[in-house]
């Protein structure tokens, strides 16, 4: 296969890639998103449950502030994030890393930069119990759930045969059923594994193999072109305390493990044009940036400026179709439903 640079130099030559051969290629690397609601294992995806989690996910009384919501940091009308350097949670807190995309997240190995959620279900109770986030507990939840007739009886249908169906994990367990409907099927990129020739265009195929050539496939692969695996974020060179802030060592916090400072799970990239800024900083705010910026310090090679053009020309055919979500009519509270409790931090 002629290398990606060796396309480029030969575009004004009228070179054409090989769809089929760079087809035949991606698809070792890659998978297409499926249009079907994947199973969760241990939690069926029922309608009952995704209502619920629906309602649960942009309902902010699960924050101690009754401000903030799953949706708020995790915008779904934003590319499934909240487009800020890092977000903003109870008090006015900055959080410290920027907030992955939930589209999609279902397909992650892990949740988090540093993979501490084995799960969705799991990343759905830290926000809501951290601090800096949403800044609540377990039992205030279940008060507040408690104290809304609606959200009882929809509980008990997403969870029948339970004696006590409200609790935290299903709650937690609800929003994962929701979170999972969360995919972008239909990508150009995907109809092009998928056997469409002409939907890529030159730049971006140059593109799609430079990112396979390059080595950029080997951490960022699989169906959610990432969110699998853990690496250094400096494998050749560390980039600067700008973007790699000193006092956030990653994975080391999870593992205690020396060889864990400065790891991070691999960035999905589906959908990678709608969520910047990017990296765990959140620093930079360019898609070219960020791809010349992941040459030098992951693969050691100094992409020109034609090639850093390529690559983020495939990456932006990794935006597919969102989902069609209806904003959901919240259950109403009720004279025991807990008051907000005060935005102040000490």
């Amino acid at each position: 296969m002629i290398s990606g640079s060796a396309i480029l130099g030969m575009a004004n030559a009228a070179f054409a890639v090989d769809p089929a051969q760079l087809r035949e290629s991606a698809k070792e690397h890659f998978e297409v998103i499926p249009s079907m609601v994947p199973a969760i294992e241990g939690n069926a995806v029922t309608r009952e449950k995704v209502d619920l989690g629906k309602k649960l996910f942009f309902d902010p009384r699960l924050s101690a502030s009754a401000i903030i919501s799953c949706n708020t940091c995790h915008n779904l009308g934003m590319g499934g994030d909240d487009n800020l350097e890092t977000s903003i949670g109870h008090g006015w807190q900055k959080g410290p890393r920027n907030a992955p995309t939930v589209l999609n997240a279902v397909f992650n190995e892990a949740q988090f930069w540093d993979g501490r959620a084995e799960d969705l279900k799991a990343q759905a109770k830290g926000p809501v119990q951290a601090g800096v986030e949403m800044a609540s507990t377990p039992e205030r939840v279940v008060t507040v759930l408690n104290s809304m007739p609606e959200y009882v009886a929809q509980f008990n249908a997403a969870f029948p045969g339970q004696d006590d169906a409200v609790t935290f994990d299903n709650m937690a367990m609800a929003i994962e059923a929701f979170e999972a409907t969360l995919i972008t099927p239909a990508s150009r990129f995907d109809q092009f594994l998928e056997g469409n020739d002409t939907i890529l265009t030159e730049t971006e195929m140059a593109g799609l193999e430079l990112f396979i050539d390059t080595g950029c496939a080997s951490c960022h692969n699989g169906v959610n072109v990432g969110g699998t695996g853990y690496y250094p974020f400096g494998v050749v060179e560390q980039p600067g305390s700008e973007i790699l802030p000193p006092d956030d060592k990653g994975r080391f916090a999870v593992t205690q493990t020396a060889t864990d400072d400065y790891v991070f799970r691999a960035g999905p990239l589906r959908n990678i044009a709608l969520t910047a800024p990017y990296f765990h900083s959140g620093k930079v705010w360019n898609l070219e940036q960020a791809v010349a910026i992941m040459s030098s310090s992951q693969l050691g090679t100094e992409l020109n400026d034609t090639e850093i053009h390529a690559i983020t020309a495939f990456l932006e055919t990794l935006t597919g179709e969102m989902p069609r979500v209806e904003y959901p009519i919240l259950p109403v509270s009720s004279p025991t439903t807990p008051k907000p409790a005060a935005m102040v931090v000490n």
